[in-house]
């Protein structure tokens, strides 16, 4: 990153049931809530450039953290991984929030692709929509390997509010600027969310 660039970050914890031998998210969760098991993604975004970010259709960023998945292990670490904001997919009334991770388990690499379904609806399911983590587990350094488990992280109230004291800007020149690229993420990402569920839904 440039030392230039004005950028942002944010840190974001989900947690969910989730099952080994399951391909379906929900069929995993369900899985997982008669075997008792569960992971939790701790994840933190940067977006280098945020002016690029909000430009770019696909919104990128980068995403590192830790996952814990007992049967696996605890705090297992990501060195890359994969954040898409409002990403468009091949149906023009969803968008997708991408979150990929990769890690390794005793040599073996793999890789947990989750996306949250953001798309056309009344304002009750917004919170379900941008909390919600439908997630799959792949062998191998990405999501081409084949799937091993699923299941559904989602992210709780509780978490919600201690990720909002995260949120900062990086390289601002000064504490206006940094208030200022707070209040444009802010702005971009209510935005998107009032295009979906209000704009749309009365056209």
């Amino acid at each position: 990153m440039s030392q230039s660039t004005l950028g942002f970050t944010f840190s974001e914890v989900m947690a969910g049931g989730f099952a080994f031998g399951e391909t379906d998210p929900l069929v995993g969760l369900a899985a997982a809530r008669a075997a008792g098991t569960t992971m939790t993604m701790h994840g933190t975004i940067v977006i280098e450039d945020l002016d690029s970010f909000i430009a770019d259709g696909k919104h990128p960023g980068s995403l590192t953290g830790t996952l814990d998945f007992p049967p696996l292990g605890l705090q297992m670490p990501s060195t890359a991984g994969v954040f898409n904001l409002f990403s468009p997919t091949s149906d023009p009334t969803t968008k997708y929030m991408v979150y990929e991770m990769d890690f390794e388990h005793e040599g073996q690499s793999y890789y947990v692709a989750g996306h949250k379904d953001v798309k056309e609806a009344s304002m009750l399911a917004l919170w379900h929509a941008t909390t919600t983590l439908y997630t799959q587990l792949h062998r191998g350094s990405d999501k081409t390997g084949p799937v091993v488990g699923a299941g559904v992280l989602s992210l709780s109230l509780h978490d919600l509010i201690q990720m909002v004291p995260t949120m900062h800007a990086v390289n601002a020149a000064s504490p206006q600027q940094a208030a200022e690229a707070v209040t444009k993420f802010g702005r971009f990402f209510l935005g998107e969310l009032w295009d979906t569920y209000i704009v749309k839904k009365g056209e």
